[in-house]
């Protein structure tokens, strides 16, 4: 069997790695736009290997969070790529935060992530530069690996079994033909999707992850995120501690405009935005919380709204500051209602899997999420 796999991301070579070793003598080709792997997302994301305790009990994502962890981490250590074994502390700010970290506890239970309430005192042990008020959330499994060095390997380990790459190579001029296509194309899969009249009920609408590393005296020792709003999948503005050790702040979530404007004209593509801002026009007038959002998040592009953010979260933030590279998270929404999809979102249809939806964790997920797709579906 021929098998095509759209996008040399990380979660479409966890899909090529899980079919080889299930089907050693099937070819495998992934192609890419680009002139290498892991261009978007994959490698412009922070690395964290995430715990899985924000999620939903019955949702993917809580399912192949804690699992993806694990896997990840088993193959960076077969491949003697550094993990930088952080972990990680979700600190409050006020007593109505309270309510949350404990769901987030019950969340790390029900899906069997490992991280804990501790006291205030005892999170000055694990950082003595975090601020909490009276509880944090503790997550020993997080931790920071370089994600570009992990795809980097594992684009060589699939060309050592056979797996062919052609780069530079968009969907729409690759002409040979093919049994089976796995489309991982992240912010096109809505796109070539819609070309098998699959996934019609949603687009994907990016948003802009704006990063500052710091510069000083003032370290930390582990990863530091706020309490976020669970209602949403963004985070918040938080602490990462890389993989080398560099600290920055972010990222952001602010609306971007067209689905490669991660700077200011980077890659214009005026059809994009007239169709991004009509639909994100739609959500503003539809959904206050998409109003509270985008508002909220355009103050970012003054770096020091970003910084003072930052500083609610430790105690000391003394140094420079300078921009970091940015990225563009791929977002669905579904256009019925105009919501932000949640979970990750699989549609099989006779030879094609679309993996629409596949935002964070997926980096963290990857191996557990090409494991699941290819047992739900018995490839």
């Amino acid at each position: 069997m021929k098998v095509l796999v759209v996008g040399a991301g990380i979660i479409g070579m966890s899909l090529a790695y899980e079919w080889q070793k299930r089907n050693p003598n099937d070819e495998i080709i992934i192609i890419d736009k680009e002139a290498h792997e892991a261009f978007h997302a994959s490698g412009k994301n922070s690395g964290i290997l995430h715990a899985g305790f924000y999620y939903n009990a019955d949702s993917l994502k809580a399912k192949l969070t804690a699992l993806g962890n694990r896997r990840m981490k088993e193959f960076c250590k077969s491949k003697n790529i550094k993990i930088n074994e952080t972990g990680k502390l979700v600190v409050a700010k006020n007593e109505n935060e309270l309510k949350i970290l404990n769901e987030l506890a019950k969340r790390s239970v029900l899906n069997s992530a490992g991280a804990y309430l501790i006291t205030e005192k005892e999170a000055k042990k694990i950082d003595p530069n975090a601020k909490t008020y009276k509880f944090a959330l503790y997550s020993p499994n997080t931790a920071s690996v370089n994600p570009r060095e992990v795809c980097r390997v594992l684009r060589k380990d699939l060309q050592s079994r056979g797996v062919k790459f052609i780069f530079n190579m968009p969907f729409e001029k690759y002409k040979a033909s093919f049994d089976f296509l796995i489309n991982a194309a992240g912010l096109y899969a809505d796109k070539i999707a819609h070309k098998f009249n699959m996934g019609l009920n949603y687009t994907v609408i990016p948003f802009k992850g704006l990063y500052l590393k710091y510069f000083g005296n003032d370290k930390i020792k582990t990863q530091i995120y706020p309490v976020p709003n669970i209602k949403n999948p963004f985070l918040g503005i938080h602490f990462t501690l890389m993989a080398d050790e560099t600290i920055k702040i972010g990222p952001t979530a602010i609306p971007a405009f067209w689905r490669e404007n991660y700077a200011r004209l980077d890659r214009f593509n005026f059809k994009e935005m007239i169709e991004i801002l009509g639909i994100e026009t739609k959500m503003f007038l539809k959904h206050k919380w998409f109003r509270d959002l985008a508002f909220y998040e355009i103050r970012y592009y003054l770096p020091e709204n970003l910084i003072n953010e930052a500083k609610k979260l430790v105690y000391k933030l003394r140094g420079n500051f300078k921009s970091y590279p940015p990225g563009i998270r791929a977002q669905l929404v579904d256009i019925r209602d105009y919501s932000l999809v949640m979970d990750f979102l699989i549609e099989r249809k006779e030879n094609q899997i679309h993996i629409l939806n596949a935002v964070s964790p997926a980096f963290t997920a990857s191996f557990a999420f090409g494991e699941y797709v290819l047992e739900k579906l018995k490839m």
